[in-house]
């Protein structure tokens, strides 16, 4: 294999294929270098990657085996392309201003929080709608339980990803 070179703030490529290899592998419970076509997303993401699931399932296609669609992915085919996702600093995270905007504009009363209702019914019911196990994952970071409502500043404070 030729020596690879990279450059930028995130490292070598050798750095990135490595990161690669140990996010991969701890999904990897039977250590066959293949991964459940399932975790794709949480591996990703695990990376620091956000793809919309549309873009996810583009990843997945160009990953899969052909011969084994939907099963499992197997390292080789995934760290290229992965490896060219994080050269290129794809699936960037949204920016903190723009989530605030979005909670600010749900706030009509414009009083720092959503009720959990509120929040709830603009999740499941408007746009792609959330799915129950992503309202529950959602709420179990985002809620305060003592009042019953998401602080939204508070909850982007913990969603926004460091990107130093």
């Amino acid at each position: 294999m030729a020596e690879k070179e990279g450059s930028g703030e995130d490292g070598t490529v050798a750095e990135i294929e490595e990161k690669i290899i140990e996010v991969f592998e701890a999904f990897d419970n039977e250590g066959s270098k293949s991964v459940d076509a399932r975790d794709i997303g949480l591996i990703v993401r695990t990376l620091g990657c956000f793809p919309t699931e549309a873009e996810l399932n583009e990843l997945l296609a160009k990953v899969e085996d052909e011969e084994e669609p939907g099963g499992y992915i197997h390292l080789e085919k995934f760290l290229p392309v992965m490896t060219k996702v994080l050269l290129n600093r794809s699936y960037r995270p949204v920016p903190e201003d723009v989530l605030l905007h979005a909670f600010e504009v749900l706030d009509e009363n414009k009083c720092g929080y959503i009720t959990k209702e509120d929040l709830v019914k603009y999740l499941t019911e408007e746009g792609e709608p959330f799915t129950e196990e992503e309202m529950e994952n959602m709420l179990s970071v985002a809620l305060d339980p003592e009042t019953n409502t998401v602080r939204y500043r508070n909850y982007i404070s913990k969603l926004v990803v460091d990107e130093t």
